[in-house]
C-alpha cells in the first residue's frame, strides 16, 4: 500500500463512493472539492494497486494557534480493522506537529458507535457535551439543528 499526500485529482475518485463507504449515507455533501485543493500538506491518501482504500482531510486552524482539526476520513468497507485509519491518523498527527500543533481536534455522530471507540483508542478525550447520549457527552445542535455531534480533543 502507498501513503501520500492528498492531491486534487482524487475528488474525482473519492466522490462517487464515499456514500458506498458510508452505508449508503448522504456524505459527499461534507466534502466539497476545495478540500482537495487547499490542505493537501495535512491531508492523505491510501492506495492499493492504485486505487483508493482510505483517505484524512485534516488542516490546522486558521484561527487557534497551535490547534489542527480532522475534517473527514474514510477508509474502503473490506479494508477496515486493516490498520489504515491509524496510519493516517498517525501521518496527520505527525504533520501538524511538525507544523507546530499541539492538539487535535475532530467530531462524529453520536450514532457513530464505531467511530466514537477509534477515537477513544487513538487517545482522544471526549469534551464536555450539555447533554448526554448513552452515556456519551453531546454537544447539541453542533452542526445545525439537531444535529448533535461528539467532540474530541487530543494533545500531542
Amino acid at each position: 500500500m502507498i501513503l501520500r499526500n492528498i492531491e486534487e485529482k482524487d475528488f474525482y475518485e473519492i466522490i462517487p463512493v464515499i456514500n458506498d463507504w458510508w452505508g449508503g449515507r448522504q456524505m459527499a455533501d461534507m466534502l466539497p472539492k476545495l478540500f482537495f485543493i487547499h490542505f493537501q500538506s495535512t491531508s492523505f491518501l491510501m492506495e492499493e494497486n492504485g486505487s483508493a482504500v482510505g483517505f484524512l482531510i485534516g488542516f490546522r486552524s486558521q484561527s487557534i494557534v497551535g490547534e489542527a482539526y480532522i475534517h473527514f476520513v474514510g477508509v474502503h468497507p473490506e479494508y477496515r480493522t486493516s490498520g489504515i485509519a491509524r496510519r493516517l491518523y498517525e501521518t496527520f498527527f505527525a504533520a501538524v506537529k511538525e507544523k507546530g500543533c499541539h492538539t487535535v481536534r475532530c467530531v462524529t455522530s453520536p450514532v457513530n458507535r464505531t467511530s466514537i471507540q477509534f477515537h477513544r483508542k487513538m487517545g482522544f478525550e471526549i469534551e464536555q457535551g450539555a447533554k448526554e447520549i448513552d452515556g456519551i457527552a453531546v454537544t447539541p445542535n453542533y452542526d445545525g439543528n439537531g444535529n448533535d455531534r461528539v467532540l474530541f480533543v487530543k494533545r500531542l
